[in-house]
Formats: structure tokens, sequence, C-alpha cells
């Protein structure tokens, strides 16, 4: 017999692996002051691109006046206990319906934590007998969704529509024997390529095939659509989503989040799902600032195209110095390059020491093998000469890449990590 502990010291993971050198530098970095595009990291002041901010709210005024208002009149532990127990509010009711007016659904639910509220979403929505189709580049949350359901499941290639139509072919034929039905899951934006998923397209097979259809848009909401409803209203398609998903970690700048959808659905998941009946209901100061939010995302159309303006800017600049973008069609901008991980953390050590521009970086196994992801997230809190000032460091960086300046060691962190 093993012991546990010993199997997990001698196997520290995919990312584990690197944490001696990487930790408070390229993992669990620590960045400072007021949220917004310009911080404190490693002791010097950066650009920062690398916070999901999209609409700028994090720091503007009045969403901490909200926040600050919310903590006062009600303080940090109310409502005390699960919502179905002695944790529910009228104002929990209120946000909940806003929402789910806002993005076209009959009733709405609050959840403490996007992650943990798909993961119960799907638990609640199939059966054994049910069969589950989703894209293979779906979230983590939902991955991890599938892994806990009883339900078999069928995965199509990543936005391609025939590899869908084959594997609803599958599903419609094992659905019809056991007597179940089938569920269909993707996201509106794909959070680390940028790509929209074709929901369009999907929602047209509802002619061909009978299945519900669930989204997960906690990147669409409050970026995409004419009034930031999401990503089914980008397409003109919000009506054939079946049961719409989004998080308040992103456009909101927040905690929590919800998933909206047919009022006897949303009664359904309200008495079944786990992750919320056995969890404390969402602070009151949370959900006292999401309102202020939701307002500003509703009635504020100018932040939104002043993001898009830095979005399009942006991606336009990096396209035309030669960069690799990829597919995106969103604000989140993902910089593809070739190389190991010497070249990645020579690359971003560059980047932030010498540039002071701080943007993620992403290696296998969360990208293939030999390919480098810069993640850059362009925020309506940015400027334009924040955008210039970073095409200007691009351009440098490429000269610098393409000559090969980056393949050597791995620098010295003890000497680059000056917070340790």
């Amino acid at each position: 017999m093993k012991d546990i502990f010993e199997r997990i010291k001698a196997t520290p993971g995919p990312l584990g692996q690197y944490g001696g050198k990487a930790e408070g530098y390229f993992m669990f970095p620590k960045l400072e002051g007021p949220m917004g595009p310009h911080m404190r990291f490693n002791g010097k002041d950066v650009l920062v691109w690398s916070l999901n901010n999209y609409m700028g709210l994090a720091d503007m005024p009045e969403v901490r006046q909200a926040d600050a208002k919310g903590a006062a009149d009600f303080g940090m532990a109310a409502p005390m206990g699960a919502r179905m127990m002695s944790g529910d509010t009228v104002y929990h009711r209120q946000l909940e319906q806003d929402l789910a007016d806002f993005v076209g659904k009959e009733a709405g639910y609050l959840v403490n934590f996007g992650y943990q509220a798909m993961i119960s979403i799907i638990d609640c929505l199939v059966s054994r007998r049910d069969v589950i189709v989703y894209d293979s580049e779906s979230h983590a949350c939902i991955m991890d969704g599938l892994r806990m359901v009883l339900a078999q499941r069928f995965v199509y290639r990543h936005n391609d529509m025939e590899s869908l139509r084959l594997q609803l072919q599958n599903a419609q034929k094992l659905a019809e024997k056991q007597g179940g039905g089938i569920l269909v899951i993707t996201e509106g934006v794909f959070g680390m390529a940028g790509d929209l998923g074709k929901l369009d397209e999907i929602v047209a097979l509802k002619k061909e095939f009978s299945f519900r259809l669930l989204i997960d848009d906690a990147h669409g909401f409050g970026t995409m659509g004419k009034t930031g409803a999401g990503t089914g209203e980008h397409f003109g398609c919000q009506d054939g989503i079946d049961v719409y998903f989004a998080t308040f970690a992103k456009a909101m700048a927040g905690i929590g989040g919800f998933v909206a959808s047919k009022k006897y659905i949303i009664e359904n998941l309200r008495f079944n799902m786990r992750s919320q009946i056995f969890a404390k209901s969402l602070p009151m100061p949370m959900v006292i600032g999401a309102m202020k939010r939701l307002e500003l995302i509703k009635t504020r159309q100018d932040i939104r195209a002043h993001m898009w303006n830095v979005v399009n800017t942006l991606q336009s600049g990096l396209k035309e110095r030669g960069f690799d973008l990829g597919n995106t069609n969103s604000p989140v901008t993902p910089v593809y390059l070739k190389g190991n991980v010497n070249v990645a953390t020579n690359l971003v050590v560059d980047l932030r020491e010498n540039y002071n521009i701080f943007c993620s970086i992403t290696v296998y196994p969360v990208v293939p093998k030999d390919v480098i992801m810069l993640r850059i997230i362009p925020t309506a809190a940015h400027s334009l000469e924040d955008v210039q000032r970073t095409l200007d460091a691009f351009s440098e960086i490429k000269v610098k890449y393409d000559a090969g300046a980056y393949d050597k060691e791995i620098p010295n962190m003890n000497l680059i990590n000056k917070a340790e």
C-alpha cells in the first residue's frame, strides 16, 4: 500500500512542475493598487492587460459607492444562510428578474460562483437516460460537470457543424433507445481563443434534431450584442437558447453569476441545484453592487463603444505587425507564437521588466506543445494611448522574437522576483 501524500509529492502535475520557478511571477503574480489598466507589479508600475474587467466597472466611482453602501447598510455577512433556508431577500429576487428580462428570458436565478453553478446546472438538467453533446473546447467548468453526471455524452470538434450534426445523429439514436432527450452545451465566447460559438447555426439545427441548448456566455454577457445582452443577441438567436448562463466575474467585475430560462426550469433549478442549496446566499453588498453594474451595462452604451474602439484598434494594430490572433471575434485577444517554455519565459520577462507591460502567458497543457499564447484583455478602462504604447512594444518584441533573441536558458527567477 502507498501513502497518497507520497504520490502527490512525487507528481506535482503539468502546471505544478513549474511552481518552484514560476511562483509569484508567472503563476500567482501579485498585482497591487486600484483595479485598472495601471497597477503595481514586482515593485514597478505596469500597464495591465490581464483583467477580465471588460466594461471597466471595477474601479468606477459609482460602482465602488454602490458596493460601499451595500456593505454599510447590510454588512458583509447578510443574509446569513442558504437561499432556501434563511438567505432569500427582495433584492436577490429583483436582481434575478432584472437579469432575466435583460437577456430575454422568463426567469433567472442567482448563483454564488459560476464554476460551481455550471456543474450543478448540468447535473439538474439531465438524467442517466439523457445524452449530452458538447464542444471539444468547452470551459473546464463544463468538462467537470460532465464528469459528475451519469448521462452519456458525445463530443464534437470545436465549432465544426458537420461534426455536431454527426454527433447529434448518434445522440438521437441513443436517446431514442434509452427514452431520454438531448442537451447540447457550448459557449458564447470561448474565453481563451476569443472565437464565438456558432450559436445561430446550432439553433438552426433544431429544425433537424430535437434538443435543448445550454450556453455558457461568461465572456459574452455585457460585451456582445447591440445592448450587451450576450452572444445570442449578437447572432439574433437568443430565443433559441434554452438555458442562458453567465457570470459576474467578467463584464460585471464582481463575484457570482446567474442562469436564466423558462420559469418552470428556473423553479426546478432553485429546488435542486446542490451548489446553491447547500451554500450560503450571495452576500448583500455583492447583490446591491451587481444592480448598479447591470444598470450601467444597460444604460451606458458609450462605455461599450469605447471598449470596442480599444479592442479593434489593438487587434488591427497587432495584425498589421504580423501577429497571429487566431479567430477571435471578441475582446479576448490571443497572440499566438511558436516556441518552448524557455522562449515564453524570456519573452514575458522582457515585456514585464523592460517595457512594463503585464499580460498573461499560456503554455502546454493549456495550449498545444510548442505553442505560446499571450492573452490580452482590452477593456473600457484602457485608453488609446495605452494601445499605442503596447503596439510600439510589440513591434520591438517581434523583431527580437524573429531574430531568436528569446531562444536561451530561462533566467534566474531569484534575480527577477524582487517581490519575494
